[in-house]
């Protein structure tokens, strides 16, 4: 339940791009947004993320993250946080977190928030601890994974880190529902669809899912795959279709906004992630859809995806595991449906977006007056 006060919360993200980190951010924005929050976006006008509160009707304002700015932007955002009273400053990637933690501090803003998304190494932790230690109050991670990394290469107490994934929508990720349209209508529709669903990056592990696909195909499993998403990747993962011979077989789809009717389309979604994930969303968005998940052991991807429980589990990199898995959900449906209705009582029960804006509504309410009052 929100506690009813009327915060002042500013979110800040360097990145272009439109990913789950981007996602996330505008979840944030607009779930507080309708709580009667004053919420606003820091971000480069140039930015999908900015474009997409614009439209939200979320106050944004426009910042420049390159190295030569920042003493300029520093003060020009210092006096902002100043003028309009910012209580909470949540940063989100590294450049963003430098600057607009560095305003946060000479502004006096009570509380600084640094988000860390994905599972990443620190070759230079005296450094890199300044983003979260310095420039932050407390420290939220989309998995347990990334908590006890930050912990363990910062010294960070419990007190000052929280682990708290993105929440779901559980009014639009449903069973029942449109299903979409993933390739031709007219050809195989008999067939199970079994797909990917992410930002077309190096470390999702659509090469592990090529290959995965290839060998269900040499089997003579029925099924067809989907590759949904864009991403500095596309070309590569054009050729490595066209090199496995899956190109009457493997469809990518693009960018897609339907995600909710994507998933109930799948007979399996797969995440064969080889590093760096926290918690990914489409996961959860999965469960919450009862669509049956075969999961990677990478980063986050087993706190949600529980082997036996509520997906499937298998070694990150493993095609031939990766195979044998889709399989086994395509083809033991009663087992399959049994875990894919547990995982939407997981989410019911602790993912869903009202659950996360309140947790974060106890974390503002925990950390502020304490800040407040050391400040005077």
């Amino acid at each position: 339940m929100s506690t009813g006060r009327l915060w002042r919360i500013a979110h800040s993200e360097a990145s272009l791009g439109w990913g789950g980190q981007e996602r996330r951010i505008l979840t944030e924005l607009t779930g507080f947004h309708s709580r009667h929050a004053r919420v606003t976006l820091m971000a480069p006008e140039k930015s999908e993320i900015f474009r997409r509160a614009n439209a939200e009707a979320i106050s944004v304002v426009p910042i420049n993250v390159h190295r030569l700015h920042l003493p300029f932007e520093a003060v020009r955002l210092t006096r902002w946080l100043k003028r309009n009273q910012v209580q909470v400053l949540n940063t989100h990637s590294s450049r963003d977190g430098y600057l607009l933690g560095l305003a946060g501090r000479m502004a006096g803003t009570p509380l600084l928030i640094r988000t860390r998304h994905i599972d990443v190494d620190y070759p230079n932790p005296r450094i890199s601890r300044h983003a979260f230690t310095t420039f932050a109050d407390h420290v939220l991670t989309t998995s347990q994974k990334i908590t006890d990394r930050l912990r363990a290469t910062f010294q960070l107490s419990a007190e000052r880190i929280t682990t708290l994934p993105t929440g779901i929508d559980l009014t639009a990720f449903i069973p029942r529902g449109g299903r979409a349209e993933l390739g031709d209508v007219n050809a195989k529709n008999e067939e199970p669809w079994v797909g990917m669903v992410s930002v077309l990056r190096s470390w999702k592990g659509h090469p592990v899912f090529i290959e995965a696909a290839r060998l269900l195909r040499e089997r003579g499993v029925k099924a067809q795959f989907a590759i949904v998403g864009t991403g500095p990747q596309h070309n590569y993962i054009v050729r490595l279709i066209e090199e496995n011979g899956m190109s009457e077989h493997i469809h990518l789809t693009g960018y897609r906004e339907d995600v909710p009717g994507i998933l109930r389309a799948l007979g399996v979604l797969a995440i064969p992630s080889t590093g760096h994930e926290g918690i990914p969303q489409i996961g959860l968005q999965a469960l919450a859809c009862e669509t049956p998940v075969v999961g990677s052991d990478a980063g986050g991807i087993p706190e949600v995806i529980r082997p036996g429980e509520t997906g499937l589990i298998v070694p990150a990199g493993d095609a031939m595991q990766l195979a044998n898995a889709i399989e086994a959900a395509l083809v033991d449906s009663k087992i399959t449906r049994h875990i894919a209705e547990n995982g939407r009582r997981l989410v019911e029960q602790h993912h869903g977006q009202e659950h996360m804006l309140d947790r974060l509504e106890n974390i503002y309410s925990s950390n502020l007056p304490e800040l407040v009052e050391k400040r005077k």
